[in-house]
């Protein structure tokens, strides 16, 4: 169970935190009411450098939803509202409040590599998920390899653009090294000179961005075959574009993340022609902190797998991406 207080997050996921004021007292919390007798307890800090977008939001309901699995894990949760300095100080109340173990997602690497160093000194493991810390002072590190998952973005359009074959990519952030891996993999699939990307814009994996870059695209050119974006949430957005002047249906819209409520919904309505998955690692990490308490040594890094969905296969929950 969650030791925590809960509030809505985009009235369809709730968000766990915990008061810092009782863990800075040095205060374990009492074990759930439905755990076993005699059933031995581990504390589980979970950091999460933010949960202002759809995809952290999940991770933490995912975790919830996987420590019900495990009677024997309490979960002391904690968001910091995108604030690197806040998420350290909170690692280190986790560290006073003397958690078992932490399973963290750093809002920002570098300012988040000393304080799990802190934990691992002590002797508290330390499960770190999606963005990495420097150096290797963690237990397990879990993470999906977006290389792969642009590169079989790619694959899949190239398998299905046959002879039509403009495409327009609308990458994430700059700097960003998820985009820049995503954008790498895609290309790589698309060596042939056939594939044409007659356009690429950064949009920062936005909507709002991506509908207005898309507009300027589309009045642009005449011949769009697919758009591959480096979220779900533009590729939507890139297809309002389309919808607006009436191109949306000779148009290929394919996206990253795979979110139940977002990917994978925009496939089942026909937005997106598949939606690849960025999975959150959630049970995963989990998974794993059981593993470390029964007493087993996890890989030191652990490749999340990927799966693509599409209107074919969204009912059986996807296919594995390749």
């Amino acid at each position: 169970m969650l030791v925590a207080m809960r509030n809505t997050v985009q009235t369809t996921l709730t968000i766990v935190l915990a008061a810092l004021l009782a863990l800075g007292m040095g205060c374990r919390p009492r074990p759930p009411k439905d755990a076993a007798p005699g059933q031995r307890q581990h504390v589980v800090g979970v950091s999460l450098g933010k949960l202002t977008e759809p995809r952290r939001a999940a991770l933490a309901a995912e975790i919830e939803a996987a420590a019900k699995e495990h009677g024997e894990l309490t979960l002391l949760a904690i968001a910091a509202a995108e604030d690197a300095a806040a998420q350290a100080a909170q690692i280190d109340a986790l560290i006073s409040a003397r958690a078992d173990l932490l399973i963290v997602c750093p809002q920002e690497s570098q300012l988040l590599t000393e304080p799990v160093a802190r934990a691992m000194q002590v002797g508290i493991p330390v499960i770190v998920v999606d963005r990495p810390v420097i150096g290797d002072q963690y237990t397990c590190f879990l993470q999906a390899d977006n290389v792969k998952i642009g590169r079989a973005a790619g694959a899949w359009l190239a398998r299905r653009l046959g002879e039509k074959r403009m495409i327009v990519e609308l990458k994430g952030a700059v700097p960003s090294l998820l985009s820049a891996q995503r954008h790498e993999g895609f290309r790589d699939a698309l060596r042939d000179p056939s594939f044409r990307v007659i356009d690429e814009v950064d949009v920062d994996g936005q909507a709002a961005k991506a509908q207005k870059e898309m507009a300027a695209i589309l009045s642009r050119f005449k011949q769009i075959d697919a758009v591959f974006a480096h979220t779900d949430a533009a590729a939507r957005g890139a297809y309002d574009a389309a919808v607006a002047v009436g191109r949306h249906e000779g148009i290929l819209f394919v996206g990253i993340d795979g979110l139940p409520a977002e990917g994978q919904a925009y496939v089942a309505a026909g937005i997106l022609e598949a939606s690849f998955e960025h999975p959150t690692g959630g049970k995963q990490a989990v998974e794993t902190a059981a593993r470390i308490f029964r007493g087993e040594k996890p890989p030191k890094q652990i490749e999340l797998p990927a799966r693509v969905f599409t209107r074919d296969n969204l009912a059986r929950g996807g296919d594995a991406a390749r």
